[in-house]
């Protein structure tokens, strides 16, 4: 007969070592995650995420979208993904509330507060 099991599972383990060690040298090639890079702090990759939230919402506001031009207002009032500013939270509101006029009721509330939730405030007056 041929090989016994012992030298085919040997070399078939040598070929999974070399297999993986040529993975890893390709991802290290490509920039991929590998033992030899370091991590990043999580803080740091949330940081980096409410940036980049931040820049996604005001591109959609500035494009007229009342909803975010209220997140925008919010995250400015409150520095999330932004240094804190008043008067750039002043000027998001203001532009929203030419459409809505209870965003006023919101501008100072959490990054994603429900603007609409306290739109029944007024509905409740209208009727």
């Amino acid at each position: 007969m041929g090989k016994s099991s012992s030298q085919l599972s040997s070399r078939r383990r040598l070929e999974l070592k070399d297999n993986f060690a040529n993975t890893k040298r390709m991802e290290a090639e490509e920039g991929g995650e590998t033992a030899l890079q370091p991590r990043l702090p999580l803080s740091k990759v949330v940081s980096d995420c409410t940036k980049r939230w931040f820049q996604d919402t005001l591109k959609e506001a500035r494009t007229g979208d009342v909803n975010m031009q209220v997140l925008v207002a919010q995250m400015y009032y409150s520095g999330y993904g932004v240094p804190t500013d008043a008067n750039k939270c002043k000027i998001w509101t203001t532009m929203a509330s030419r459409v809505r006029s209870s965003v006023w009721k919101v501008s100072n509330k959490r990054p994603g507060y429900n603007a609409s939730d306290s739109d029944s405030d007024e509905l409740g007056g209208d009727s």
